[in-house]
């Protein structure tokens, strides 16, 4: 037999293989066999009747559990069999924490040694209490935001609604014993990052993998941080293609509104906050990719996202927030709907890819919206006025609405120091001339500049 999760090979034995034995107790258990090499031929010990008396002796005295030694004879050589039992308490050697995954041993360090200890003891990142934390101190405009969502929702009574704030949280299981939990801090805190690094959304236009044309952050508690991000993201960043069907205008998004919702609250859920680092969204002209800190469940692969599977949230008390108030299932069928979503659309279906640290998911427009936008800009670059003379009052214009697409008359006169009169003149010139152009209505659209 291979090696695999449950079963290792050594020559001969050496002490630090104790480690090999502390990493089968942590994990799943397994079985060390000494005196067959690695490619699982059988070379034999010669000192298996010392080793048979004293390994569990040393096992016991070094690690503190119990081993079954059995003494092998295989094609004229003698092997030793170690079986391991997987233990419910952390199991150390001289200070350390080994663990067995697929056919390794790693140690255990940081954020993933902290993963390791709470899970021992039956609990999860998000569940550990918060000293000094009080309800107080949260955002009651948040708090009321989840009373909205989850009276519509229909899956809290209308008595724990109209509680006060203590009686719901404890409702919600946001409570260890007298403490809040960590969860309450993302969810309800006005700035969780006090408590959390990285506990945000960065959201970034892209020329190219290097080229960053302009970006955002979204802030404040996790509760109202997926409906800020989806406005952006719709608003500023994504390109809705026009069409006619008759009279009626058409606008097609390269991305389902319901897919990218469904990926946004994916991302905050499921994120290792330990990590300390926030959900990176990139935008470019042919895809978006959302990458997330994320740690899949130890006997998953990435093939069993876009499976049939069951809800198994990495942050259970968020997610059970965010159940309440109506955002998710509990029946893992996000992304299921992510993909639905994507094949109803008529678009390509998004991908996903676990590069250890991070878990990245890539939404691909369709080629021909692609196609369709590419020949729109050539053709508005190509009408550009090259000849015109820009003034002093133009080019600031220009300038301001390539560092930030949504702003107003009013803040253009605050910016530059002109007149209204003068700016209206600029930019009806710069329009005729090509270098910019209004998209959506007068009200709500924003200027998109050609070339600056």
């Amino acid at each position: 037999m291979p090696e695999d999760q449950h079963i290792e090979y050594k020559a001969s034995w050496r002490d630090e293989y104790l480690k090999w034995i502390c990493g089968f107790a942590n994990a799943q258990g397994g079985t060390l066999i000494i005196g067959r090499a690695d490619n699982g031929e059988p070379v034999g010990i010669a000192n298996a009747a010392e080793l048979l008396e004293r390994l569990p002796n040393q096992v016991r005295d070094l690690l503190g559990i119990v081993i079954d030694i059995q003494r092998l004879y295989e094609g004229g050589h003698e092997l030793l069999s170690i079986h391991v039992d997987p233990y419910p308490t952390p199991i150390s050697y001289k200070g350390q924490y080994h663990y067995r995954s697929g056919s390794t041993k790693q140690e255990l360090k940081g954020a993933a040694l902290d993963r390791f200890l709470l899970r021992k003891q039956g609990r999860h990142w998000d569940g550990v209490p918060v000293p000094y934390l009080k309800p107080t101190d949260l955002d009651p405009q948040a708090l009321e935001r989840f009373r909205h969502k989850a009276e519509r929702a229909q899956r809290l009574s209308q008595a724990d609604l109209s509680s006060p704030d203590t009686a719901l949280l404890k409702r919600l299981h946001l409570y260890e014993n007298t403490y809040l939990k960590r969860a309450a801090a993302l969810l309800f805190h006005p700035e969780p990052e006090a408590f959390v690094t990285g506990a945000y959304i960065k959201v970034g236009y892209f020329a190219n993998d290097s080229d960053i044309l302009y970006h955002d952050e979204i802030h404040g508690p996790l509760i109202t941080q997926v409906e800020q991000a989806l406005d952006l993201i719709w608003l500023k960043y994504l390109k809705g293609w026009i069409s006619y069907d008759g009279l009626q205008r058409v606008e097609t998004y390269p991305v389902p509104r319901s897919a990218l919702r469904e990926a946004l609250l994916n991302a905050v859920i499921h994120k290792d906050y330990g990590s300390g680092a926030p959900i990176q969204i990139r935008v470019y002209d042919h895809k978006l990719t959302i990458g997330n800190a994320s740690v899949l469940p130890e006997d998953w692969q990435v093939e069993n996202l876009t499976q049939e599977h069951e809800s198994r949230p990495f942050n259970p008390d968020i997610a059970h927030v965010f159940f309440r108030a109506g955002e998710i299932e509990s029946w893992g069928r996000g992304i299921e709907k992510i993909l639905r979503a994507c094949a109803e659309a008529g678009f390509p279906l998004p991908t996903y890819q676990d590069t250890g640290a991070t878990l990245r998911l890539t939404f691909a427009y369709a080629p021909e919206l692609v196609a369709l936008e590419k020949s729109k800009n050539e053709g508005i670059n190509e009408g550009i006025n090259e000849g015109i003379k820009l003034t002093p009052t133009d080019q600031e214009i220009l300038k301001a609405l390539k560092a930030q697409y949504n702003l107003t008359i009013r803040d253009l006169i605050t910016q530059t120091g002109r007149t209204h009169s003068t700016i209206e003149r600029s930019l009806s010139k710069l329009q005729k001339a090509g270098w910019i152009e209004r998209v959506g209505s007068r009200k709500t659209g924003h200027w998109k500049v050609h070339k600056a």
